[in-house]
């Protein structure tokens, strides 16, 4: 197929040349030429063609289209008389809720740089993080508050507040209650949104996106992964990472509602499914762990099968967790394996899953990946090497003016892995993760895979740690399940039945949990030492 034929096939799949009146799709087709791709466009489009239609549905309620764009307007307003101007920095420290949208899209329609903040972000790494990159504003939820407490409270404003918000203290709601709704001129310059890493120890660094300059890499998304126009999305994953975030994005073409929670429970997700008829659903895939292990009785009542995509991204799916996920709710799993700087790498499908578990899928439309060696030469199918990626996703480089590798325009993502023979991407695990055990290379992603599907293992995660004997050894960190109980000796059991010898954990430590972040990776840095 043609490139123009794949991208007509894709707007009309995703709705974009589905029949409208024409007052309206000029309305749409103006905020496009007006704002160019992005945010501000997409919202504003959306409430042009549908502005009765429900955009989010959140704790606080529900939203249409047209109200979504007016309250963005009016905090935009709000935000220009409190002095932010075309790249001026504001913070945002936030759960997945309207007031974090609504703060977002306003700060860009002012051109202002958005700080997306982790949300397990310290008190001393806000404080060093607003100085650093100049923030004129803070905005965080009201359980944020002590978390801003090094920041000038002149410039904090509330985005989520409860009922006992502090006295004095202005709010998104409050600042905008008064503002005209009206529509605003494009600024001097794009507001960018500049992605927090989650500086598990030190300063994080800050990566920039910057909006494309055109459709094609929605064309991309859309056509790995099948969204529909108008479709449900229960947007589980934190919108201050950048997958949550790129199916908010790149969703606002499909003019759909977001269920939005403030925090992800299992049980309210498949209520969320079930009750809203969800078509979709956005998650990191610890959640999709917690949700195969959500109460039974739930699960067999609730009716899921409106569901067709489950997509999922933010950390490795371990072992056979697709499979049990779509075993116990619908084969709807599309694994996105890519990183905040990269973009997508490559996409696995329902069926890749199936017939290949564990791989990280094939490039989708107008992506470039190769593996090459050491020399940047690229190596045969089937051998490993570090994984490159060239796409239409520009990364803006580090706020500290660094950037990634490259080599022959492609991008390092620092993965290693390799092609099967079917074309299918299997990632090995960072570069710099592998271990040399009695001289035989070992990642410990082929551990982790096998101890997870231990039936008493409730979650692990395997490390390298010197040893006097074989240089390096692989070190496994497991949580038993509930009521359950394993040994050191149970695990090495079960490792060389499942794995090459040199696998084989050489010490095992048992935690009552793993310390993971919002996106399910575990901070190894916390993770305590052997003796």
């Amino acid at each position: 197929m043609t490139e123009l034929g794949f991208t007509l096939k894709v707007f009309r799949q995703i709705g974009m040349m589905k029949p409208i009146l024409p007052h309206k799709m000029l309305g749409a087709g103006l905020q496009l030429v007006k704002w160019g791709p992005g945010f501000p466009s997409g919202v504003n489009a959306a409430a042009k063609r549908f502005p009765r239609q429900l955009a989010i549905i959140d704790d606080a309620g529900e939203l249409t289209w047209s109200e979504f764009a007016a309250q963005i307007n009016q905090l935009t307003q709000a935000l220009k008389d409190r002095g932010i101007e075309a790249g001026d920095s504001v913070a945002l420290l936030c759960r997945n809720h309207r007031y974090m949208l609504i703060a977002m899209i306003a700060i860009m329609q002012a051109g202002g740089r958005v700080l997306l903040l982790n949300t397990m972000a310290s008190r001393s790494q806000l404080g060093e993080l607003a100085k650093r990159e100049n923030a004129s504003l803070v905005i965080v939820d009201q359980e944020f508050l002590e978390v801003a407490g090094d920041v000038d409270q002149d410039k904090v404003i509330l985005a989520w507040a409860d009922d006992d918000a502090p006295a004095g203290l202005p709010s998104v709601a409050a600042i905008s209650a008064d503002q005209p709704t009206k529509g605003h001129s494009k600024p001097a310059r794009n507001g960018q949104v500049v992605i927090f890493t989650s500086g598990t120890t030190g300063l994080p660094k800050g990566a920039r996106r910057e909006e494309p300059a055109d459709l094609k890499p929605l064309v991309s998304f859309f056509g790995a992964i099948p969204y529909r126009g108008n479709a449900t999305i229960v947007l589980a994953a934190p919108l201050f990472h950048s997958w949550g975030l790129i199916n908010f994005g790149f969703g606002l073409s499909l003019a759909p509602t977001y269920v939005l929670r403030r925090r992800f429970e299992p049980t309210r997700v498949i209520k969320d499914i079930e009750e809203q008829k969800a078509d979709a659903l956005v998650v990191v895939p610890l959640m999709m762990q917690r949700m195969v292990d959500a109460d039974p009785e739930v699960i067999k009542k609730a009716d899921v099968s409106s569901l067709k995509i489950t997509a999922s991204s933010g950390s490795a799916l371990a072992g056979e967790l697709a499979n049990h996920y779509m075993d116990t709710f619908t084969d709807s799993v599309y694994n996105f394996y890519g990183a905040t700087e990269t973009g997508w790498v490559t996409i696995a499908s329902p069926t890749d899953l199936r017939e290949a578990p564990g791989t990280a899928g094939v490039p989708p439309f107008r992506t470039t990946v190769r593996i090459l060696d050491a020399e940047g030469k690229e190596v045969p199918r089937g051998e490993t090497g570090v994984i490159h990626v060239g796409n239409d996703m520009p990364f803006g480089g580090y706020t500290d003016g660094n950037t990634k590798a490259f080599s022959d325009g492609l991008m390092s993502t620092g993965d290693l892995g390799h092609f099967d023979e079917n074309g299918r991407l299997f990632v090995s695990g960072r570069d710099d993760d592998m271990i040399i055990s009695g001289g035989e290379n070992v990642f410990p992603r082929e551990l982790e895979d096998a101890l997870i599907d231990h039936p008493d293992v409730a979650d692990v995660v395997v490390t390298g740690i010197d040893d006097d004997k074989f240089g390096q050894v692989l070190a496994a960190y497991v949580v038993v399940k509930d009521g359950k109980s394993l040994t050191e000796d149970d695990i090495k059991t079960y490792a060389k039945e499942h794995v090459a010898r040199f696998a084989v954990p050489g010490k095992t430590m048992f935690l009552d949990e793993l310390p993971r972040n919002p996106t399910g990776k575990v901070m190894k840095r916390e993770l305590p030492e052997f003796e």
